[in-house]
């Protein structure tokens, strides 16, 4: 067990340093050497765990939907407003997210990689939109694949505009106003009064989450964070180089 916690550890330290790589220069312009040096492990660490770039680059894509950080919700529509705002406030923070934005609209891997992030996050959409009409918070016309669908693709541009524009220092600003403007035409009226949607709505919920996890494992974190990364970065080291013959 504790071997493959380091494993499952050193994977993600792996995963964060390939993010940052592609973040910064793309998926043609990164290399495995530089993940290497940011990642502070060996190559056959890496192919350890990633057969090649393109599976690296995968990875990083299916990684941002491993990490839950929206508290689940009574009311669904909600929810579905955290979950948009809370990917807007880290964006600009977490290059897992960046790199997964800027991965999935590249045109040389988007076939690859299925179309990247995006199919996620609209069947992510479209599961809180069910789950909303089932619990009577949407009006009757609204088809939760065609909004998921619509939202996803909204909120893609607004983050292109935002990142060309001004470096996406106002993406939670633009992409408040879009949940303003969408959800009077999705959410019964009794719902769209209660619902939360300013620009710090994002901010917000990741503290409440941060919050959550601190007092679920006891408010403290033992130990050395450096002491443990050096030792599952050795730990994987030994197991690479079984693994890679």
């Amino acid at each position: 067990m504790v071997r493959q916690e380091r494993a499952l550890r050193t994977r993600r330290l792996i995963l964060e340093a390939a993010a940052s790589v592609f973040d910064e220069f793309g998926y043609e312009g990164a290399t495995i050497g530089e993940v290497v040096s940011r990642a502070g492990v060996t190559r056959g660490a890496v192919y350890f765990h990633f057969a090649s770039k393109r599976d690296l680059a995968q990875g990083v894509v299916e990684e941002q939907f491993v990490q839950d950080g929206v508290p689940e919700r009574s009311c669904k529509l909600q929810e579905f407003v955290d979950t948009g705002m809370v990917v807007a406030y880290l964006m600009p923070r977490d290059p897992l997210l960046s790199a997964g934005a800027r991965l999935s609209l590249g045109q040389d891997l988007f076939d690859d990689l299925g179309g990247g992030a995006i199919p996620g996050w609209i069947s992510r959409f479209e599961t809180l939109l069910t789950e909303a009409g089932e619990r009577g918070e949407l009006l009757p016309h609204v088809v939760p694949a065609d909004t998921a669908w619509l939202l996803v693709a909204a909120w893609t541009g607004v983050q292109i505009q935002s990142q060309k524009l001004c470096n996406r220092t106002d993406l939670e600003l633009r992409v408040s106003a879009l949940y303003q403007h969408l959800m009077p035409s999705i959410a019964v009226p009794g719902v769209l009064g209660s619902l939360q949607m300013g620009p710090n709505r994002g901010s917000q919920v990741v503290a409440e989450a941060a919050a959550a996890r601190a007092a679920a494992e006891g408010g403290s974190s033992d130990g050395d964070p450096d002491g443990a990364r050096d030792g599952e970065a050795g730990a994987v080291r030994a197991e690479a180089e079984v693994g890679v013959g």
